[in-house]
């Protein structure tokens, strides 16, 4: 494969990469950064330094669209990113010493983690129930736009999914993935944000996260431009056509696209960091 073709195959899988990051919040980090490893043979620093770039780029091809269509609730995104923040910056310190079969095996838990609590079902609250007292203070409850007209949400256990968030931030930095995954679930399943506000709203945060481990991959040369130009050129215009689709796309199927593509990359990241091909 000439240097054509490799840049070619890269676009193309971020491509799709970043399509599924705006329909289900991933960000893209949990297709490109297994892509690179398991198809191309990518050392997984160099991989998640890309990834994180692509990341950014993703947040700033979707999120705009997001807010300018009510789905992104920039209150609970900008208060969340505080503790994302200071655990990707934590993340990204501690991955540089971890050996890259350990970071392999952690990433596919993480993962297969995230998409059994994605497909997972769980009741739905009766609409009168109340925020809890911090969202009231803080202003999170909105609506946002369904075929039917604005639909009002109320925001729940923000402690809560704060903690979780500084969980995820670090994931983020070690992981390279954005944390888009986990922090869906936080907010969907935690929060019981409606899943098309919490997967527009991680869209909104993942640049954030992103871009505060970013500069310690780049400070220690992990980011690579002619790995990561391609890689944030085919996520951009994969985010943006994902950002079109959103409005009319079914919550089930969303979810159902979740599950199955980050099971799928789970099962082949433990099983090739036990096996040491990692």
């Amino acid at each position: 494969m000439n240097t054509s073709e490799f840049t070619g195959f890269i676009y193309l899988i971020s491509t799709v990469a970043g399509f599924l990051g705006a329909l289900t919040g991933l960000g893209g980090g949990v297709v490109i950064t297994p892509a690179l490893i398991l198809l191309l043979g990518v050392d997984i620093r160099y991989a998640i330094g890309a990834t994180l770039v692509s990341v950014i780029a993703t947040s700033s091809g979707a999120a705009a669209a997001y807010v300018r269509e009510g789905f992104s609730n920039i209150r609970i995104g900008m208060f969340l990113e505080i503790a994302t923040t200071l655990g990707a910056v934590l993340g990204a310190s501690v991955a540089s010493k971890t050996p890259t079969s350990v970071l392999a095996v952690i990433f596919g838990f993480v993962l297969l983690y995230s998409a059994y609590q994605s497909t997972r079902p769980h009741p739905e609250l009766p609409s009168e129930s109340r925020s809890d007292r911090l969202a009231t203070l803080l202003k999170m409850d909105s609506s946002y736009p369904t075929p039917q007209g604005p639909e009002s949400y109320h925001v729940r256990r923000v402690r809560t999914g704060f903690s979780l968030m500084f969980g995820a931030g670090m994931l983020s930095g070690l992981l390279g993935i954005g944390s888009g995954a986990l922090k869906v679930i936080a907010m969907d399943q935690v929060m019981r944000i409606p899943f098309k506000v919490s997967t527009t709203t991680s869209n909104f945060m993942i640049g954030v996260t992103a871009a505060a481990s970013a500069g310690v991959y780049l400070r220690r040369g992990y980011i690579d431009p002619g790995l990561a130009m391609p890689v944030m050129l085919g996520v951009i215009t994969g985010s943006i056509i994902g950002a079109r689709h959103l409005p009319e796309a079914k919550t089930h199927v969303l979810r159902l696209i979740f599950g199955l593509v980050v099971a799928a990359l789970a099962i082949e990241m433990i099983y090739s960091g036990f096996t040491g091909k990692i």
